[in-house]
Protein backbone atom coordinates (compact mmCIF):
# COMPACT_ATOMS: atom_id res chain seq x y z
CA UNK A 1 0.00 0.00 0.00
CA UNK A 2 1.74 2.97 -0.85
CA UNK A 3 1.85 6.20 1.40
CA UNK A 4 -1.08 8.82 1.45
CA UNK A 5 -0.37 11.47 -0.09
CA UNK A 6 -1.77 15.09 -0.70
CA UNK A 7 -1.79 17.38 -3.97
CA UNK A 8 -2.88 21.13 -4.23
CA UNK A 9 -3.79 21.80 -7.88
CA UNK A 10 -3.92 25.40 -8.77
CA UNK A 11 -5.41 26.74 -11.89
CA UNK A 12 -8.09 29.09 -12.91
CA UNK A 13 -10.24 27.03 -14.77
CA UNK A 14 -12.81 25.25 -12.57
CA UNK A 15 -13.65 22.02 -14.88
CA UNK A 16 -10.05 21.15 -15.41
CA UNK A 17 -9.68 21.03 -11.17
CA UNK A 18 -12.50 19.18 -10.83
CA UNK A 19 -11.14 16.84 -13.21
CA UNK A 20 -7.86 16.87 -12.30
CA UNK A 21 -9.28 16.09 -8.05
CA UNK A 22 -11.40 13.68 -9.26
CA UNK A 23 -8.10 11.53 -10.78
CA UNK A 24 -5.87 11.98 -8.23
CA UNK A 25 -8.67 11.04 -5.71
CA UNK A 26 -8.98 7.89 -7.84
CA UNK A 27 -5.16 7.11 -7.60
CA UNK A 28 -5.82 7.57 -3.49
CA UNK A 29 -4.88 10.94 -3.02
CA UNK A 30 -6.10 14.01 -0.97
CA UNK A 31 -6.78 16.68 -3.13
CA UNK A 32 -7.32 20.13 -2.47
CA UNK A 33 -7.80 22.44 -5.17
CA UNK A 34 -7.41 26.42 -5.68
CA UNK A 35 -9.05 29.02 -8.18
CA UNK A 36 -5.99 30.91 -8.85
CA UNK A 37 -3.12 32.07 -7.49
CA UNK A 38 -4.67 34.37 -4.28
CA UNK A 39 -6.73 31.26 -3.06
CA UNK A 40 -3.51 29.14 -3.36
CA UNK A 41 -1.50 31.84 -1.06
CA UNK A 42 -4.38 31.72 1.56
CA UNK A 43 -4.32 27.94 1.90
CA UNK A 44 -0.82 27.77 2.21
CA UNK A 45 -0.40 30.15 4.52
CA UNK A 46 -3.31 29.04 6.34
CA UNK A 47 -0.96 25.88 6.95
CA UNK A 48 -1.72 23.58 3.99
CA UNK A 49 1.32 21.21 3.27
CA UNK A 50 0.50 19.23 0.48
CA UNK A 51 3.34 16.57 -0.85
CA UNK A 52 2.28 17.80 -4.42
CA UNK A 53 1.21 20.99 -5.74
CA UNK A 54 0.65 21.49 -9.10
CA UNK A 55 0.43 24.86 -10.55
CA UNK A 56 -0.99 26.61 -13.96
CA UNK A 57 1.58 29.12 -15.69
CA UNK A 58 -1.22 31.24 -17.42
CA UNK A 59 -3.42 32.76 -14.63
CA UNK A 60 -5.33 36.44 -14.08
CA UNK A 61 -3.38 38.90 -11.39
CA UNK A 62 -0.65 36.52 -10.71
CA UNK A 63 0.56 33.75 -12.75
CA UNK A 64 2.02 30.48 -11.61
CA UNK A 65 5.52 31.74 -11.56
CA UNK A 66 4.94 34.94 -9.50
CA UNK A 67 2.89 32.53 -7.16
CA UNK A 68 5.78 30.10 -7.40
CA UNK A 69 8.49 33.31 -6.93
CA UNK A 70 6.33 33.93 -3.50
CA UNK A 71 6.19 30.86 -1.74
CA UNK A 72 9.78 29.80 -2.26
CA UNK A 73 10.30 33.93 -1.13
CA UNK A 74 7.76 32.96 1.97
CA UNK A 75 9.10 29.24 2.23
CA UNK A 76 6.00 27.90 2.09
CA UNK A 77 5.98 24.11 1.16
CA UNK A 78 9.58 23.66 0.62
CA UNK A 79 9.83 19.88 0.64
CA UNK A 80 6.44 19.52 -1.83
CA UNK A 81 7.34 18.29 -5.11
CA UNK A 82 6.22 21.46 -7.21
CA UNK A 83 4.93 20.23 -11.08
CA UNK A 84 3.82 23.08 -13.27
CA UNK A 85 0.94 22.10 -15.38
CA UNK A 86 0.37 24.71 -18.30
CA UNK A 87 -0.14 25.02 -21.84
CA UNK A 88 2.53 27.95 -21.87
CA UNK A 89 5.57 26.43 -23.90
CA UNK A 90 7.60 29.17 -23.64
CA UNK A 91 10.99 28.51 -23.56
CA UNK A 92 11.71 31.21 -21.32
CA UNK A 93 9.11 30.25 -18.68
CA UNK A 94 9.96 26.99 -18.68
CA UNK A 95 13.92 28.31 -17.41
CA UNK A 96 12.15 30.30 -15.17
CA UNK A 97 10.61 27.53 -13.47
CA UNK A 98 13.14 25.63 -13.46
CA UNK A 99 15.06 28.19 -11.85
CA UNK A 100 12.81 28.09 -8.91
CA UNK A 101 13.21 24.53 -8.64
CA UNK A 102 10.21 22.65 -9.87
CA UNK A 103 10.54 19.25 -10.26
CA UNK A 104 8.34 18.57 -13.63
CA UNK A 105 6.74 20.45 -16.06
CA UNK A 106 3.86 18.77 -18.05
CA UNK A 107 2.09 20.86 -21.29
CA UNK A 108 -1.85 20.09 -20.66
CA UNK A 109 -2.33 19.72 -24.14
CA UNK A 110 -0.25 16.75 -24.80
CA UNK A 111 -1.46 15.16 -21.83
CA UNK A 112 -4.72 12.92 -21.43
CA UNK A 113 -5.87 13.64 -17.00
CA UNK A 114 -4.92 10.07 -16.17
CA UNK A 115 -0.71 10.75 -17.88
CA UNK A 116 -1.35 13.65 -15.88
CA UNK A 117 -1.82 12.11 -12.61
CA UNK A 118 0.61 9.36 -13.80
CA UNK A 119 3.54 11.79 -14.79
CA UNK A 120 2.66 13.28 -11.62
CA UNK A 121 3.47 10.86 -9.23
CA UNK A 122 6.49 9.69 -11.25
CA UNK A 123 7.89 12.88 -10.70
CA UNK A 124 7.04 13.30 -6.67
CA UNK A 125 8.19 9.65 -6.57
CA UNK A 126 5.26 8.39 -5.09
CA UNK A 127 4.48 6.04 -8.04
CA UNK A 128 6.69 2.47 -8.10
Amino acid sequence: MSKKYTVLIVDDDKFLLGMYRKKFEHEGATVDVALGAEEALGKLRGGAKPDILILDIIMPNIDGLELLTTIRKEKLVPEASVIMLTNESNPEKIAEAKKLGIKGYLVKATLIPSEVVEEALKIANLKT
